[in-house]
């Protein structure tokens, strides 16, 4: 997830915690104590993306993949971080250490907001097709939410708006909010949005603006009704991606009976339940020598799952892929077949086995290989050259990450110690 949603994530619940505790009987201890829950909640939403640092541990494209969403994405680190970030405030800020060891709810709320923010960091970035391995070293799987579009404006306005409203001083309260309206019209006007998003969030943000009377005293119900607004949207998505997921099989299936579908990939288009592009692989032996299975298929296209009311191509065009024919409701925009004895004699080189742990939708072809989650080779940030690393050494410090496409080779889970 972006990180502007992971900040105001973090914010939301920190003021949230900060209004649940009784108030402090100093003024000054309140205040205080306000900006330290604020802060480590801030601060934990975002601690994770520290991993950002390690990405030269391994030559590119393998250090961001990963390294990215590697250890401090799981429940084991996210508890180390909580500890760290609480003895980091701890040591650094005198006013805060003498408050600590004076009030009780100071430090439940310390807690809390480091702990809860940390774990809301790993909870939005589950929901993307991207994916993490939270129970990592227990189990290195890696785990997709295939919900929630990367940059999604309904947390931007569920988070954000509460937070705005809380702004004293009015002059800035005021810019702040213009912002919102100013990006509707500039989504709108991009075909980043669908109308009806648009207008659904421009009717959040009326709703919203009532509730500024409220924000001036301790009420929670703002905050919650964000947060709450936040999470029926991620349950609409998640039951959509569902469906989504069941509408594409059948429509696969019908194209191909032969076929045996693996896996799917479904991103939202931001703010709508109705649209969503797809990458799927499948096993086929389609268009390759050989018998059934030594050929898989890899598609991208777009879906809607409500065509009567929003058919696959009046989907925002500004995310749009470039269909050709299909259905109302499913579109294909690209396809390929690859023999599985490329993947296969490929996978034995110790590079590209470390990349295939985490690639989800692997295209191989002679001279590199790219995960189509992100496109096609030229525009993705996964693509991976066999040139480059021919003759190099086996990296050291590849991380344990099962393999997403394990199903496709033909050897178990591991990195060959030898090229």
């Amino acid at each position: 997830m972006d990180n502007l949603s992971h900040v105001l994530a973090g914010l939301a619940i920190g003021e949230l915690i900060e209004r649940s505790l009784a108030p402090e009987a100093d003024p000054h201890a309140g205040r205080l104590r306000r900006r330290l829950l604020l802060l480590t909640g801030a601060l934990g939403a975002n601690l994770p993306d520290l991993d950002l640092v390690l990405t030269g541990l391994l030559p590119a494209p393998l250090g961001y993949l990963l390294h990215h969403r590697g250890h401090t994405h799981t429940i084991v680190f996210a508890l180390a971080q909580a500890l760290a970030l609480m003895l980091l405030l701890w040591l650094l800020w005198p006013g805060a250490r003498r408050l600590l060891g004076a009030s009780r709810s100071a430090r439940i709320g310390l807690c809390a907001a480091a702990l809860i923010g940390l774990g809301s960091h790993l909870l939005l970035d589950y929901l993307n097709s991207y994916g993490l391995h939270p129970f990592y070293p227990l189990d290195g799987r890696w785990l997709y939410g295939d919900m929630v579009f990367i940059l999604e404006p309904v947390f931007w306005f569920a988070f954000g708006l509460p937070l705005v409203l809380m702004v004293q001083a009015r002059w800035l309260r005021l810019a702040l909010l213009a912002l919102f309206p100013l990006f509707l019209a500039w989504a709108w006007y991009h075909a980043y949005l669908h109308w009806a998003s648009a207008a659904a969030l421009a009717m959040l943000l009326s709703a919203l603006l009532g509730t500024r009377a409220a924000m001036a005293g301790r009420a929670r119900h703002p905050l919650v009704a964000g947060l709450a607004l936040a999470a029926v949207f991620v349950g609409v998505q998640g039951w959509s991606s569902g469906h989504g997921k069941r509408v594409l099989a059948a429509h696969l299936q019908t194209l191909d009976p032969g076929s045996r579908l693996l896996d799917a990939a479904l991103t939202a288009f931001p703010a709508n339940p109705a649209c969503w592009t797809f990458a799927t692989v499948e096993l086929t032996g389609e268009a390759g020598p050989g018998a059934q299975g030594e050929v898989y298929r890899l598609r991208r296209g777009v879906l809607s799952i409500a065509p009567a009311l929003l058919p696959q191509a009046a989907c925002p065009a500004g995310l749009n892929l470039a269909v050709s024919g299909g259905t109302a409701a499913v579109g294909m925009a690209w396809q390929a077949h690859t023999p599985l004895a490329r993947l296969r004699a490929r996978a034995r080189n110790c590079h590209f086995a470390a990349w295939l742990r985490f690639a989800r939708l692997p295209h191989v072809e002679q001279d590199s290989a790219a995960d189509i989650r992100y496109g096609n080779r030229g525009e993705n940030f996964t693509s991976f050259a066999f040139a480059r690393f021919a003759g190099q050494p086996c990296s050291s410090g590849v991380p344990g990450w099962s393999m997403p496409r394990e199903d496709l080779l033909d050897y178990a889970s591991g990195v060959p110690a030898r090229q």
